[in-house]
């Protein structure tokens, strides 16, 4: 069966990549081509990518914007290279702004569509639930409490589970054991989010008891970007690594982390590492997403928790000195922090989502 897959951020790569393995694992027969990034080509036995994500992720607003002409030349691209591959059905992972859009051009062709990894309809916009169930055939859930949300809708989706269980290994989760220092610093995977929330995490990491700072890099961009802002900082003397496809080591082996708001701070969750969550968005963004979403909290692990378990520091609340002193808060109160993580992973389930994901799909088509 040939399928095509479109993902357009580092997250949808890394659960892409698995969903590509559990779908080689049953079909032997598969042909798959795709939009990602290393872990997917990697999964797909170095072939099959069409586009990689170091072209495709924009954050907020006003990056879309100011990049219109280039996103509507990728739907062009998009349009084109799924015709030339004729496949059998086309999965859409994640990246809402691109991918309903194409959704519903894909149904007016005639394509199979599964949506995996829906948008956050729950949060905003909620009427792009409807049009989400018109132009897929198969919509499948991540987060346990969304299936609960849809049916409220009468809109029929499948929950899996959460593909990041698929992705850790018991030997990445923490234990009370082994020895832990320094601190980790997830700033994220979009270069607006670095160059917003980076400087400050380092400004505070420089008054904060850690002799060690690691820095989750992400390989679609480049080492002189961190490195640039690294120098604008005094760090006193303080060692700092900025490493690439490490994020899991460096999170096991860390005291404390501060976390851009996404994936991020649910495997760090997983993982077991108390955090606190940052977030630094564009003005015009920002202000646009204060009107429109309907949210009490912006992580997922507090959103999956329905508690305020890990601090959340936003926009002009992200400054040093809060940083600092939620880093306090947080290791103060870490023991209650650590049970509410082990709840978070009992919600989300066990391991097997991708395996699910796939024979979902097969189903659909056989």
């Amino acid at each position: 069966m040939k399928y095509y897959i479109i993902s357009g951020e580092s997250s949808g790569d890394m659960h892409g990549a698995n969903l590509i393995r559990s779908i080689r694992s049953t079909d032997d027969e598969s042909s798959i081509k795709f939009w990602g990034g290393d872990k997917m080509l990697r999964a797909n036995g170095e072939k099959g990518l069409d586009q990689h994500i170091r072209e495709t992720s924009f954050m907020g607003f006003s990056e879309v914007i100011i990049n219109l002409n280039k996103i509507l030349n990728l739907f062009k691209k998009a349009k084109k290279n799924i015709i030339e591959f004729s496949p059998d059905v086309v999965i859409l992972i994640d990246y809402p702004g691109f991918n309903m859009r194409m959704a519903r051009w894909l149904k007016k062709e005639g394509y199979k569509v599964v949506y995996y990894i829906v948008p956050q309809v729950w949060a905003w916009k909620e009427k792009r639930a409807f049009k989400l169930e018109k132009y897929s055939d198969l919509i499948l859930t991540i987060l346990p409490f969304e299936k609960e949300w849809f049916q409220r809708k009468g809109i029929t989706v499948e929950y899996v589970g959460h593909p990041l269980l698929d992705e850790l290994k018991t030997s990445d989760i923490k234990n009370d054991t082994q020895p832990n220092k320094g601190i980790a610093l997830l700033p994220g995977s979009r270069k607006q989010e670095i160059l917003h929330i980076l400087k400050p995490m380092l400004q505070a990491c420089s008054q904060l008891p850690y002799n060690t700072i690691r820095i989750a890099k992400v390989s679609t961009l480049p080492t002189e970007l961190y490195e640039d802002i690294i120098s604008g900082v005094d760090l006193k003397n303080r060692y700092v690594s900025i490493e690439e496809n490490n994020t899991y080591e460096i999170l096991k082996n860390s005291e404390m982390a501060l976390v851009s708001s996404g994936t991020a701070t649910l495997e760090t969750a997983v993982i077991g590492t108390p955090q606190v969550v940052c977030y630094i968005g564009s003005r015009f963004s920002y202000m646009i997403a204060k009107r429109l979403v309907k949210l009490k909290f912006i992580s997922l692990v507090n959103l999956i928790m329905d508690a305020p378990l890990v601090p959340e520091l936003i926009q002009e609340e992200c400054n040093v000195k809060n940083i600092i002193q939620s880093e306090q808060d947080v290791m103060n109160d870490r023991i209650s922090i650590l049970d509410g993580y082990q709840e978070l992973r009992v919600r989300l389930g066990g391991s097997g989502a991708s395996d699910r994901a796939a024979q979902l799909i097969r189903d659909l088509t056989s």
